[in-house]
C-alpha cells in the first residue's frame, strides 16, 4: 500500500511520494530496460542500412552541415560537435571513434568517410586528436543518404526534441553485408564479415528474379567473406554454416609468398594478415616465441611495410623448412586467426539471427518499400506542378482576361479571389498566376510550359505505373544495384581456398627430413637427423651413436623420413606401426625413449626388423625370412591398418624367429646369407603371396649350426656388401651370384674363418660412392665411404672396415645414400 508523506515546510508543496517496490522487480526492470536500450540504441546495427546508431548521426550531421565528397574537408572536432549537440549525447570518445573507423580502409571493405591526417594504422596506432584532423563523407556514403529528402524513411525527434533526425538511411547499397558489423549487446553479439559488393549486388539481383532460391543456391554468387585485408580463407565448413545458420567459425590465414634473399637464404614475405589481427602484436608475437625457442628455423624478423604495402619479412635459416615454419606460425600466432560470424541485427527493432538469404530478403523488401515512398513524394510533386501548370495554361490561353482582372483588382489578394471566381482556379493556380513574370507571357515561354506540361503529365502516368505494378518496382531496384557495381565495384582480395583442411595436424609441424631410427636391445628407441653422422675414413674408431645403458646395445637401424610409418616386427612374429615422427628427437648421445611407450610389445618378445613405409600401394609387398630360413610374400597393404597394439605379421613353428622383412615391388630377386657363409638368390616370383597371419615356405636349406644371417633384395649392376662380426666386409658384384631356385644351400659368399667372426649381414651397394653406417653391440657408429671398401671374389674374407674392441662386435649394417657434408656435432 503506497504511503504518501510531505513535508511542506509551511509551504504547501508536496516533496516526494514513497511506494514500496519488492527490490529483485525493480532490479530485473530496471535492468531489462537497460538491456534493450544497449541492444537497440547502440550495439546492433538495423538489418536495413546496417548501421548502428551513431553510424547513422555521424552520416547524417555531416551530410546535413554539407560535408559531401566535393566539398572541402572540415575539422572532425566540428563534426563531432555537431552529433554530440545534436544527436547523441554520449561521450566525444565513442562519436571520434566511430567516424575514425568509419573512415579506415583495413576496417572497412567500402570507408564511408574520407579521413585526411592521422586516422591510425593497422598496427593498432591510434588516430590523432580530433582537432589534428579532417573530413568528409565518402562516396559510397552518399548512396546509404541518397533520397533522404524526399521522404522515404520516418523521421524521429532527437533527444531533446530540438531537431529532427532520419530513423534509418534509404541504403541502396546492401551496407549490413558490404561493410559487416561488430558489437556486444547485454547478452548477445553480433560480428558480421565484409563481402564484395559485386556479389551483394549479383546475389540480390538473382533473388529478385527467382524469390526461391536456396542458401546453396546463393553461395554460387556470392563465395564467401571479403575481408579489407584480403587474406585467404580456409575451407568452406565455417561459411556454409555462416550464411545458412547464421554461426560459424571461418578460418582465415594471411597471405605469403617465397622470396630468396640476397644473402641466399630463403623468406617467408607476409604480404596479407587475418582481418582485425594487429600487425605489430603479430611481429612482437613471432619474435617471442622464436626467442622461447618455441618457433624453430626463423633467422631474422622485420618490418618492411611502408605506404606501398604490408611485409613482414622472415627470413629462414639454411637448414629450416619453410612450410614446417609456416605451419608453426600458423598454430602458434594469429597468422592463422578464427572469425567467429553471428549474423544478428535488429528486424522491426527486434534482434534477429539471419541467414544470407533472410539478410538479402530485407534489404530487397526495404529497398521496395523506400522507392514505393520515393515514387508516392514525386508523384505528388508531380501532380502539384501539373495542377499549376494547367493553371498556368489557362491564364496563357485567357491572358487579355487575366490582365483586366489583375488591373481592376485593388491589390494582390483581390486579383487571385477574382481569377479563381471568373476562371475557375484553385488558390494555388491564383497564386502561381499572380506571381508570374511579365515576360511569360511571350509565345515562347508559352510553348515551354506547355512542353513542361506534357512532360510532367507522362512522368505521372510513368509513376503511377511504377506504384501499381510491383514488377517494375523491382526493376528499379536492379537498376540500383547495377548502377552501384558500376560505380563501386572492384575485384575480390580474400582468396576462399574451399577443399583447405581447417585443422593443422601435429605432422605437418613436423620437418619432412631423412633420419636414422636405431633401436637398442634393451628397447630404447630415437630418431637422429642423417647429417648429424660426419663421413669418416675407413678403419676410424667411429661416433658414439648413442649412450646406453650398461649391457645394452643398439640392434637395429633404419634410415627413414619423418613422415614414414614404422613397421616393428618382432621375432615372435607380431608387427606393430607408429609414425617416424612419434619417436623421440633426440641427440646422439641420448639414450632414446623406452619402446613400451611407443608399442604394445610384449615383454618377453623382442624387435628384430624395422622396416619404413613412405606410400602404400598395392603393388609393394613385404618379404619376410625366419631365422631358421622360412620365407613368406604378402601384400604391404595388408599391413596398413596395424596400430601401436600390434597384429600377427607371420605363423611360426617351434622356436623359430622372424628376423627380417625387405619391401619389395612383386618381381625382384632377393639373396638369403646364412651365418656360415652361404648365401642363395632366387626370384620371388617362386613365393606365392599369402596372407598375414601364414607360416611361409622354405627359403633355404641350413648346414649344421648355421644360421640365417640375412636377406637383401637384388638390384642389376650393384654389389653385395657383407660384414662379419670382428668388423671384416667386403663388396662383390653382383653378377657373381648366379639365380638359384629357393630352398638350396647356396654359394660361398665370405670366407668364415675365426679371424672375421661368423658373417653378420649383408646388403646391397648401387653407388660405391655411398656410404656405409655401422653400429656396434656396445653403440659405436661409423660413416664411412664404401668406395674405400675392396671389391673382391666370394670366397674372400674382405678388409677390416671398422675396429672393434676385444670385447665389442659388429651389431648392425645400414646404407645411408650418397654422401653429404655436416659439420660433426661437438
Amino acid at each position: 500500500m503506497a504511503e504518501d508523506t510531505s513535508d511542506d515546510g509551511g509551504t504547501g508543496q508536496v516533496i516526494g511520494t514513497i511506494r514500496p517496490q519488492d527490490i529483485s522487480t525493480e532490479m530485473s526492470t530496471s535492468y531489462m530496460d537497460y538491456a534493450m536500450s544497449v541492444i537497440v540504441s547502440r550495439a546492433l546495427p538495423d538489418v536495413r542500412d546496417g548501421l548502428k546508431p551513431v553510424q547513422r548521426r555521424i552520416m547524417y550531421a555531416m551530410y546535413d552541415q554539407g560535408m559531401t565528397p566535393g566539398a572541402r574537408f572540415q575539422k572532425c572536432a566540428a563534426i563531432v560537435g555537431e552529433v554530440l549537440k545534436h544527436y547523441h549525447p554520449h561521450g566525444d570518445a565513442s562519436v571520434y571513434d566511430t567516424m575514425v573507423r568509419l573512415a579506415q580502409p583495413w576496417a572497412m571493405r567500402y570507408p564511408l568517410v574520407s579521413g585526411q591526417g592521422n586516422f591510425g594504422s593497422q598496427d593498432g596506432d591510434s588516430a590523432a586528436a580530433y582537432r589534428y584532423t579532417e573530413a568528409r563523407l565518402a562516396p559510397p556514403a552518399m548512396e546509404l543518404l541518397a533520397d533522404l529528402e524526399k521522404e522515404t524513411v520516418d523521421w524521429v525527434d532527437n533527444y531533446s526534441a530540438s531537431t529532427i533526425e532520419p530513423s534509418v538511411l534509404p541504403s541502396t547499397i546492401p551496407n549490413l553485408l558490404v561493410n559487416g558489423s561488430s558489437g556486444i549487446a547485454v547478452g548477445m553479439t553480433t560480428n558480421i564479415p565484409p563481402h564484395n559488393l559485386n556479389e551483394i549486388c549479383d546475389a540480390s539481383m538473382a533473388l529478385i528474379d527467382n524469390p526461391e532460391m536456396t542458401t546453396e543456391d546463393l553461395m554460387q554468387i556470392v563465395k564467401g567473406p571479403d575481408f579489407p585485408t584480403g587474406g585467404i580463407v580456409i575451407g568452406s565448413e565455417g561459411i556454409k554454416n555462416a550464411y545458412a545458420t547464421g554461426h560459424g567459425r571461418i578460418i582465415v590465414r594471411g597471405r605469403h609468398v617465397f622470396e630468396e634473399s640476397k644473402q641466399g637464404y630463403e623468406q617467408i614475405v607476409i604480404e596479407e594478415i587475418p582481418y582485425q589481427v594487429n600487425k605489430s602484436s603479430l611481429v612482437a608475437k613471432i619474435a617471442e616465441l622464436v626467442g622461447e625457442r618455441k618457433l624453430d628455423g626463423i633467422r631474422d624478423l622485420s618490418d618492411q611495410s611502408d605506404r606501398n604495402g604490408m611485409r613482414i619479412v622472415i627470413e629462414l635459416k639454411k637448414d629450416a623448412r619453410p612450410n614446417t615454419v609456416l605451419n608453426n606460425l600458423y598454430k602458434h600466432t594469429a597468422l592463422q586467426s578464427t572469425f567467429g560470424a553471428i549474423m544478428l541485427a535488429l528486424v522491426d527493432g527486434r534482434p534477429m539471427t539471419l541467414t544470407l538469404k533472410s539478410m538479402l530478403q530485407h534489404h530487397i523488401d526495404y529497398r521496395q518499400q523506400v522507392i514505393t515512398r520515393r515514387t508516392r513524394y514525386e508523384l505528388t510533386r508531380a501532380q502539384d506542378r501539373a495542377h499549376i501548370l494547367e493553371g498556368l495554361k489557362i491564364a496563357l490561353d485567357n491572358i487579355d482576361t487575366v490582365i483586366r482582372i489583375i488591373r481592376a483588382s485593388e491589390n494582390e489578394a483581390a486579383a487571385q479571389s477574382n481569377l479563381e471566381k471568373e476562371l475557375k482556379l484553385s488558390e494555388r493556380q491564383s497564386k502561381a498566376i499572380v506571381d508570374m513574370r511579365l515576360g511569360r507571357l511571350s509565345r515562347l515561354e508559352s510553348g515551354k510550359i506547355e512542353a513542361e506540361y506534357r512532360e510532367v503529365i507522362e512522368r505521372i502516368a510513368y509513376l503511377e505505373d511504377i506504384l501499381a505494378n510491383p514488377r517494375k518496382v523491382m526493376a528499379l531496384i536492379k537498376e540500383d544495384l547495377e548502377e552501384m557495381k558500376k560505380k563501386y565495384g572492384d575485384g575480390r582480395r580474400t582468396t576462399i581456398a574451399w577443399d583447405a583442411s581447417t585443422d593443422i595436424d601435429d605432422e605437418a609441424l613436423i620437418p619432412t627430413e631423412d633420419v636414422v631410427v636405431s633401436l637398442t636391445a634393451k628397447g630404447y628407441a630415437k630418431r637422429v637427423p642423417a647429417r648429424t653422422y660426419k663421413p669418416q675414413k675407413r678403419g676410424g674408431k667411429g661416433l658414439m651413436g648413442g649412450k646406453v645403458r650398461e649391457e645394452d646395445y643398439v640392434k637395429h637401424v633404419v634410415v627413414a623420413s619423418t613422415k614414414s610409418d614404422l613397421l616393428f616386427f618382432t621375432a615372435r612374429g607380431k608387427v606393430f606401426r607408429i609414425r617416424t615422427h612419434e619417436v623421440l628427437d633426440a641427440s646422439r648421445q641420448s639414450k632414446g625413449i623406452p619402446l613400451v611407450n611407443l608399442i604394445d610389445i610384449e615383454q618377453n618378445d623382442s624387435v628384430t626388423s624395422l622396416v619404413a613405409i613412405h606410400e602404400w600401394s598395392d603393388d609393394q609387398f613385404l618379404f619376410s625370412a625366419t631365422r631358421d630360413g622360412m620365407i613368406k610374400k604378402t601384400s604391404a597393404t595388408e599391413y596398413k591398418s596395424v596400430m601401436r597394439n600390434g597384429k600377427i605379421a607371420m605363423a611360426l613353428r617351434g622356436n623359430d624367429e622372424l628376423q627380417w622383412v625387405k619391401l619389395t615391388s612383386g618381381n625382384d630377386e632377393l639373396i638369403f646369407a646364412t651365418t656360415d657363409g652361404k648365401s642363395v638368390r632366387f626370384h620371388e616370383r617362386e613365393v606365392r603371396p599369402t596372407g598375414r597371419d601364414t607360416m611361409g615356405v622354405k627359403g633355404l636349406t641350413l648346414r649344421k649350426d648355421a644360421k640365417a644371417a640375412g636377406m637383401e633384395i637384388v638390384k642389376d649392376e650393384a654389389f653385395v656388401l657383407v660384414v662379419s662380426e670382428r668388423g671384416y666386409g667386403k663388396l662383390t658384384p653382383v653378377e657373381d651370384y648366379p639365380t638359384h631356385h629357393r630352398g638350396g644351400q647356396g654359394v660361398y659368399t665370405l670366407q668364415v674363418t675365426p679371424k672375421t667372426g661368423k658373417l653378420v649381414g649383408i646388403g646391397m651397394v648401387e653407388d660405391p660412392s655411398e656410404e656405409l653406417m655401422v653400429v656396434s653391440t656396445k653403440g659405436q657408429v661409423i660413416r664411412t665411404d664404401l668406395s674405400e671398401v675392396r671389391v673382391t671374389s666370394r670366397q674372400t674374407q674382405g678388409v677390416i672396415i671398422m675396429r672393434m674392441n676385444e670385447d665389442d662386435t659388429v651389431g648392425q649394417i645400414a646404407g645411408v645414400g650418397t654422401r653429404e657434408e655436416v659439420e660433426e656435432e661437438s
